[in-house]
């Protein structure tokens, strides 16, 4: 194959002299993202922009100067494993990570490519990072709460459901986040005379038990806490809460934006989008461990009036009123 066939197939144009071609593909910057959810998952791809818009905005532009190798893991154990392990290999310069359950095995595999976390509750108790400002290792990124947020929770069932006595927690007690979710809403619940239940999420037959035993005693809420088992199993949590019409506050607005009644949490499409800072950084030259994790700055409240109507609820006005997002 003679040289301007080559190029023409290659789409290089025919006049650039071979150094120049080869200065630019070395100038293209290699960025992973994984993803414990679906491809079908609708806030996924909300998120993805939002990472990409920020990555423009500081000057990266994908097919320019920016390549994107993104792995979706389908919500499985396995599948996160398999793909952590395929972007170690690519040994990209920089790899994003969605949620403990991606960024755990990833880190597991690798101490040399820089991790830019987000949705991760507990970086810290999660052995991720030394601490918030000296992160100390490979990884770096934004923490999606603290745990004071458990309070918020109870106050929003409360203000749905005055005659509130028991709440139902749906959590995961095997990660330092889930036990740490579970005893800040503990604390409020105590301090407001509130019986708690934990539920523990460990498969789909347990949830559906469990939920199904707390209901039939009536007067309870529940309040689902972030893990990953609680995204993999989402549509079953939204489902049985409206089949027993029980009044539930997630903490992620997807949860609302699915059928639940009330989420209350950080802003994802802000995390990805603060992310594609440190990305920016650490490309030009700044070491995770130099880079402190920081805690979102934005919440937001989501409120589905149809789930309301759906259980027989009236959302008080003030909390419509202060509402971010409103689903009718």
């Amino acid at each position: 194959m003679d040289r301007r066939r080559f190029f023409a197939l290659l789409g290089v144009p025919l006049l650039l002299p071979l150094k120049s071609v080869a200065q630019q593909v070395a100038s293209i910057r290699r960025v992973g993202i994984l993803l414990p959810a679906k491809i079908e998952d609708a806030e996924y791809p909300t998120l993805i922009k939002a990472f990409i818009d920020g990555m423009r905005q500081a000057g990266w532009t994908e097919g320019v100067n920016l390549r994107l190798d993104i792995r979706w893991s389908g919500g499985s154990v396995d599948g996160i494993a398999k793909n952590a392990a395929e972007l170690a290999a690519l040994a990209p310069e920089v790899i994003v990570t969605a949620g403990a359950t991606a960024t755990g095995p990833l880190l597991q595999l690798t101490r040399n490519i820089p991790v830019v976390f987000t949705i991760v509750p507990d970086p810290v108790g999660a052995g991720f990072i030394d601490s918030l400002a000296r992160p100390g290792g490979n990884a770096t990124g934004v923490a999606s709460f603290e745990y004071t947020i458990g309070g918020k929770w109870v106050d929003l069932l409360k203000e749905v459901l005055p005659h509130l006595k028991r709440v139902a927690v749906l959590r995961d007690p095997q990660t330092t986040a889930g036990i740490g979710q579970f005893q800040a809403v503990q604390s409020a619940t105590t301090s407001a005379g509130l019986e708690i239940r934990p539920v523990n999420m460990h498969d789909a037959t347990a949830i559906e038990r469990e939920t199904s035993a707390f209901a039939t005693s009536g007067g309870g809420g529940l309040i689902v806490t972030s893990s990953g088992l609680s995204v993999m199993h989402r549509d079953l949590i939204v489902s049985l809460a409206e089949r027993f019409r029980l009044p539930a506050v997630y903490y992620a607005a997807a949860f609302a934006r699915a059928g639940g009644l009330i989420a209350y949490g950080s802003d994802r499409k802000a995390e990805f989008r603060r992310a594609a800072s440190y990305v920016d950084r650490i490309l030009k030259g700044t070491r995770p461990e130099e880079i402190p994790t920081e805690t979102p700055t934005k919440y937001e409240l989501v409120v589905n009036t149809k789930a309301a109507k759906m259980i027989g609820l009236n959302i008080p006005t003030s909390m419509l009123a202060r509402a971010d997002e409103v689903i009718e």
